[in-house]
């Protein structure tokens, strides 16, 4: 594990910080970390606005960083250039350890609600829990997936809909692709599904996921791994993909092909304004278009595969 980054900040309007996080996300390799100093509280509905936002991506502190940076001084200017007066100031790069990119979380993450039933708590806060709910106890560690994120609580909130309309069966089987933390694929557990396996490019995140699972008494009832997904041989009667667009439909063809007749395909991690990339990339699989869901300027998108004939 490499216990050494290179913190990489950007300061930009706000409006633009979704599309620098996505370019940032693509040139590290890694997640990022969108900043708003005035944040008191991880929920976004408890985010007040402000006008500028602070994002942060983090290289391996053995790699030269002078090419990325290069490159993302390249992208800033041009960015600028596309609105007239808009200036924007150079990102700079500061030395961190792990731990401290880790705990920079616990500040902002509070417990949270997400649909109807969802409780996500971290493990260092104490919750008001109600009969009813289904708690997540969660640390994210290096990996991404709190709840708090729009992407997460749109994949959140389809599952919950799909799981309560009760389309798929009683214990559905369900991949949960790009685990991250593991919140997806402990979400479906906790809400009924059987068979679950979650994936992951990243060791690391494959680890954390293990860990939120024990945690929550379910490591039992989840698979983890980095077994690439052309490699699957086994279908689902639910997936779950939170990852960039373009690996979307890089996969297409492969998700189109673990999907159980009449099952449902859940795709996040898409900002809006590629909604339409992403639609046209899976036109050409034998799946139905159900419909999108939005929050911020992100989109998930639901699809089912033709029922059995």
């Amino acid at each position: 594990m490499n216990d050494s980054w290179l913190e990489i900040a950007c300061d930009v309007p706000a409006e633009l910080a979704d599309v620098v996080a996505e370019y940032l996300t693509e040139l590290s390799g890694n997640g990022v970390c969108v900043e708003n100093l005035s944040v008191d509280a991880f929920s976004p509905a408890e985010i007040p606005d402000s006008p500028r936002m602070t994002v942060k991506a983090y290289l391996p502190a053995d790699q030269d960083p002078a090419p990325k940076m290069s490159e993302l001084q390249t992208y800033l200017r041009e960015l600028a250039g596309r609105q007239p007066g808009l200036s924007l100031a150079q990102p700079s790069i500061t030395p961190v350890r792990s731990e401290d990119w880790s705990s920079s979380w616990k500040v902002h993450f509070k417990p949270l609600r997400v649909g109807t039933r969802l409780l996500i708590v971290p493990t260092w806060e104490d919750a008001d829990v109600r009969p009813s709910d289904l708690v997540l106890r969660i640390d994210p560690g290096m990996a991404f997936g709190t709840g708090g994120h729009e992407t997460t609580r749109l994949c959140l909130e389809l599952l919950e809909k799909i799981m309560d309309g009760g389309c798929q069966g009683e214990s559905p089987s369900l991949l949960d692709l790009g685990t991250g933390s593991g919140i997806l694929a402990m979400a479906a557990s906790r809400l009924g599904c059987g068979r679950i396996l979650a994936l992951d490019i990243d060791p690391e995140a494959v680890e954390v996921a293990r860990e939120n699972l024990t945690l929550n008494d379910l490591g039992d009832k989840v698979e983890c791994g980095t077994v690439p997904l052309e490699s699957l041989d086994e279908n689902f009667d639910i997936i779950l993909a939170n990852i960039l667009a373009e690996e979307l439909v890089r996969l297409a063809p492969s998700l189109a092909a673990r999907l159980n007749p009449g099952g449902a395909l859940i795709l996040s991690g898409i900002l809006a304004e590629k909604e339409d990339f992403v639609r046209r990339g899976f036109a050409a699989q034998p799946l139905e278009y159900r419909e999108t869901n939005r929050a911020g300027e992100w989109v998930a998108i639901l699809y089912r595969n033709q029922p059995p004939q």
